[in-house]
């Protein structure tokens, strides 16, 4: 009787969400490698590295944007890495891109068309934040559910060896509806524990009710934070602008573990505002820092190390980089990839699989009568 109920489930939560669980995984399957397509297009994100020494702080990049885009101001500046260009977000939607050692503006670009798209269907499916996130975000929880219930059907009642062939291998020379079968059945178990990371790390990102509760069950802590704004900081007495370069020595001097040349360092509004850095950012993570702009000493909501972190907290940090397969660099991306592309076949080859049982169904019933 229960294995009937979970059958019926998995069908019709499976016509429900299909083609939502369809467009998010192939969406989720370009965006993974954004940033490597992009930098294959866009040949100003990159440029001929030179020695540390001539890397130029914040201050100096704010300055030469100030002379070529008049009007426009710095709001914060990302260094990738000496062999990459400086990404300064301004007061605008646009981007500029700069040479981090000359100061030459190389690009200004808005956001990019194809992944902009992209990634609009992955996150909202093209209906806007307010009304796509939930859709997008019930979609996945029910497919969080279909691989539940998918593990239920595909655990044979006898392990004979008939049993065990058609659970773990592919029989590749079959007619094309035992084929689709097989895809659909092994497939989906040997994708089962990727594809449940890739869903669980997209419903924290959706719900905030689903964070809370992975957080507790991870063994977090759920005391409330001390906020940012909370704490109160006396005016520098120089211009903020050069306290950021002084954080972006600081950083990078005494601070960074990973990758030092790549770090964000925000230049404030105004002069008692926290200064914002970003550092370690490796395969997918980073740390978070805010300093005193008198003092330079990071406050009390500064993060971190990942590996100073207790389990909960490390993993909702590394959700982002869980998510996109990150984590493990190259590697576990090619993983996430492969993962992304049969979680969207999945939908297609159950469907098809329903729809050949549902001809035999109407078959029988005619040859009956």
């Amino acid at each position: 009787m229960f294995k009937k109920i979970n059958a019926w489930l998995h069908l019709w939560l499976g016509l429900a969400s299909g083609i939502i669980v369809v467009i998010v995984s192939l969406t989720g399957c370009i965006l993974v490698f954004e940033q490597e397509i992009n930098n294959l297009l866009y040949p100003y994100l990159t440029v001929k590295p030179e020695v540390e020494s001539r890397y130029l702080p914040p201050s100096q990049l704010a300055e030469r944007l100030a002379k070529a885009l008049p009007g426009k101001k710095a709001e914060s500046i990302w260094y990738h890495g000496l062999d990459k260009s400086a990404q300064v977000t301004i007061n605008s939607d646009s981007t500029v891109y700069m040479n981090p050692f000359s100061g030459e503006v190389l690009a200004v670009a808005d956001h990019d068309a194809f992944f902009h798209f992209m990634d609009e269907g992955h996150r909202n499916f093209w209906m806007g934040r307010k009304v796509g996130k939930a859709v997008v975000g019930w979609g996945t929880f029910i497919f969080f559910l279909l691989l539940i219930s998918g593990l239920i059907l595909w655990y044979p009642k006898k392990w004979s060896k008939t049993n065990f062939n058609r659970s773990f291998k592919i029989k590749w020379d079959a007619k094309f509806k035992r084929l689709n079968y097989d895809l659909h059945n092994v497939l989906g178990f040997y994708s089962l524990l990727i594809a449940v990371v890739l869903a669980c790390t997209g419903l924290i990102m959706s719900f905030s009710w689903f964070s809370k509760s992975v957080y507790w069950l991870s063994g977090g802590s759920m005391a409330k934070r001390v906020k940012q704004q909370e704490i109160k900081i006396i005016p520098p007495p120089d211009p903020i602008v050069y306290s950021s370069d002084k954080v972006w020595y600081k950083v990078r001097k005494e601070i960074a573990v990973h990758e030092k040349n790549s770090i964000i360092v925000s230049i404030p509004d105004h002069d008692d505002e926290a200064i914002y850095a970003c550092t370690d950012m490796h395969n997918g993570s980073w740390r978070d820092l805010y300093f005193d702009p008198v003092t330079l000493e990071a406050l009390p909501s500064s993060g971190k190390r990942l590996s100073e972190l207790a389990f909960a907290d490390w993993l909702r940090k590394s959700n982002y980089a869980l998510h996109v397969g990150a984590i493990g660099g190259l590697f576990t991306k090619i993983i996430a990839f492969i993962t992304s592309l049969i979680c969207a076949s999945l939908p297609i080859t159950g469907f098809y699989v329903w729809w050949g049982k549902r001809k035999k169904t109407k078959k029988n019933k005619i040859t009956t009568a």
